[in-house]
């Protein structure tokens, strides 16, 4: 995933990304002078794994997660699934030479445990602060967690977004009929306080970390949350005031629209959806829908997780008049763009938040192992 640090006095200086992989990391790209550095790495293969999830924060931070976690109706036994903000991304200092333990010295890395533990991917925060995050399984579930500190305090410094806050999971119906659309409702699985309610499932690593295992707590029958199937990356669209929240199935070959002021979740789009190259259903054409994107217009992208140099698309959403469907005249869905770099996918779209003429993506395990960020202008 790519994400630019969107606010501060350097807005849109620098392009993070991060490193999924059995030693993860972060890298950061100075856009005007072409500096690329790592600014964190952890310091064994294996002490962390699979950073997926790339985003940078309302307050001037940089958050990412661990792409990992397992099944067991006990809870899991694993180091991972972890949140972590890194809290000086725009001054940590460049990793230079072996990495060692005190490599990462200048880098103010912090696991956020008051966020259960899951498969990350997707991150989203809606203009209440509250942040919105998935677990990428075949049947996993949405989660939104809700700070105690207001706004005003987290700004000062007076209080901070993770020292507190209550997780819950969405719910359609009774939350037994996978991939539903419809009402829904947010069942909370921690207190006010982040601490587990009674009932569900905490596990204590081999690091001796004790967490709220979000997974295997929301297939219990009092939190159980809906299904979907591997849901991935998140958006959110702001129209006219209200704010919608896009998450991408990648088996379902579905991206949902969630209204999150009228507590609705519907499909926005799917295999029926219009080819606008053919005027027909796109059918196979779209598959395994990975990440979202936003343009500055507010269309919404849809970024496949397929095979380089085959049959790897972006496709452009045409929603003419923003109502969440793609049914009307004129709309459906187009390629935007094409890779042809052979076994690798396209990952992690960002349009530039200073330079609505300027994106980049990442290119991601070609088959030379050269994976690449390229960048995409108009002229």
């Amino acid at each position: 995933m790519l994400t630019v640090n969107e606010t501060g006095p350097h807005k849109g200086k620098y392009l993070f990304t991060v490193f999924e992989t059995s030693q993860a990391g972060v890298q950061r790209h100075e856009i005007a002078t072409g500096r690329t550095d790592t600014i964190w790495y952890s310091p064994v293969p294996g002490g962390h794994v699979a950073f997926d999830a790339s985003y940078w924060t309302p307050w001037g931070t940089f958050i990412t997660a661990e792409e990992s976690w397992c099944t067991s109706p006990t809870g899991c036994n694993s180091n991972y699934g972890r949140l972590f903000e890194l809290q000086n991304p725009t001054t940590a200092p460049a990793i230079t030479g072996p990495v060692t333990a005190s490599s990462n010295a200048g880098a103010a890395m912090v696991h956020q445990n008051v966020i259960p533990r899951v498969s990350h991917e997707g991150i989203q925060f809606d203009k209440d602060l509250n942040m919105y995050f998935i677990d990428e399984l075949n049947g996993g579930s949405i989660y939104r967690y809700s700070p105690a500190a207001s706004w005003g305090e987290i700004k000062s410094g007076r209080g901070g977004y993770f020292a507190a806050g209550q997780t819950s999971v969405l719910r359609v119906g009774d939350g037994y009929t996978p991939n539903a659309t419809g009402d829904y409702a947010w069942v909370p699985i921690t207190d006010a306080m982040g601490k587990g309610l009674a009932g569900t499932i905490s596990i204590t690593d081999s690091n001796g970390v004790t967490s709220v295992d979000g997974r295997n707590t929301t297939d219990l029958p009092a939190f159980k949350g809906t299904d979907y199937q591997r849901p991935e990356d998140l958006q959110i669209q702001t129209v006219k005031g209200r704010e919608y929240l896009y998450v991408a199935t990648t088996t379902t070959n579905e991206v949902y629209r969630m209204d999150l002021g009228a507590d609705t979740i519907s499909v926005f789009a799917d295999r029926a959806t219009t080819d606008l190259a053919t005027g027909a259903p796109v059918g196979t054409g779209l598959s395994s829908p990975d990440n979202l994107a936003i343009d500055p217009e507010g269309n919404i992208y849809i970024v496949e997780d397929r095979n380089g140099g085959v049959d790897d698309d972006i496709w452009l959403a045409r929603d003419l008049n923003f109502d969440g469907d793609l049914d009307d005249a004129g709309e459906g869905i187009g390629r935007w763009a094409s890779n042809g770099t052979l076994g690798s996918e396209f990952t992690g779209l960002c349009f530039d938040p200073t330079d609505k003429r300027r994106a980049w993506v990442n290119i991601q395990h070609p088959a030379t192992a050269n994976d690449r960020t390229i960048e995409i202008t108009l002229p």
